[in-house]
């Protein structure tokens, strides 16, 4: 709890104040991570070839954009410094641990951008979302990457839409942010790479399925390309007699 609590401290300063809210979810997902490593590491290689499949043979190697950086566990951040000659990080925090890494590790060519990217507030002023609209603005743009992201919209939307006064929102303002995600990346003129977890279940130690939860709420994705489990909630991390699987699947 030290090093939590020491990480959230130093992470404030440096967060937007419109952001800070969030900081205390990417710190317990930080150390999440450190405690399930050995569960996690198959489903963070396979985020990392993903990626880097995906680059592979590029003719193009200006600028690359991450959305969803997060803890850069799931991202080939070393590749893509080496490879590009800009890296463009984007999410709502930027922890400080990162940011030291980042710094330590002396990479000039990458760029850190603090940006909510789920398009709720949009829609909520009565918009059409369009919250990767600021791409287009993005120079030499030749590769942009999705890291574990797309489901994390879905869930901040849907809290958000809960905690709205009835009939505020669309009824599908979490399909519809979903959406608008999915088809902008598909959408985009240069090589993209997706990986999300689409879906998860709650089974218990003999194998039975209690629960099992579309987390794309009906969306689909194309083009997936491979799949694989990720245990985010192994036994003993929420409790000893249940585990939580989620799947995931990747789409250049």
């Amino acid at each position: 709890m030290i090093a939590e609590a020491l990480l959230y401290a130093a992470t404030v300063p440096v967060t937007l104040k419109a952001h800070r809210p969030f900081i205390r979810y990417s710190v317990n997902l930080w150390s999440r991570a450190g405690r399930c490593r050995q569960q996690w590491a198959d489903h963070e290689e396979r985020s990392l070839n993903a990626v880097r499949r995906a680059l592979a043979g590029l003719a193009q190697r200006r600028t690359a954009v991450v959305l969803g950086s997060g803890l850069l566990r799931d991202v080939p951040i070393e590749d893509l410094a080496r490879t590009f000659d800009t890296v463009v990080l984007v999410d709502l925090v930027h922890l400080a641990s990162t940011r030291l890494w980042l710094r330590l590790k002396g990479y000039s060519n990458i760029r850190l951008i603090e940006r909510d990217l789920s398009g709720y507030d949009e829609l909520a002023a009565g918009g059409q979302p369009e919250p990767l609209a600021f791409l287009r603005t993005v120079p030499y743009l030749d590769f942009v990457v999705s890291a574990n992201l797309l489901s994390q919209i879905g869930r901040g939307a849907k809290r958000r839409y809960e905690a709205e006064e009835k009939g505020a929102m669309p009824a599908d303002t979490v399909a519809q942010l979903i959406e608008a995600h999915r088809s902008a990346m598909e959408a985009m003129p240069c090589k993209i790479c997706l990986v999300t977890d689409v879906s998860y279940a709650v089974i218990d130690r003999t194998g039975k399925v209690h629960e099992e939860v579309d987390l794309l709420h009906g969306v689909s994705l194309s083009s997936v390309q491979a799949s694989w489990t990720w245990p985010v909630a192994p036994l003993g991390e929420e409790s000893t007699d249940y585990q939580i699987l989620h799947k995931v699947v990747t789409a250049h």
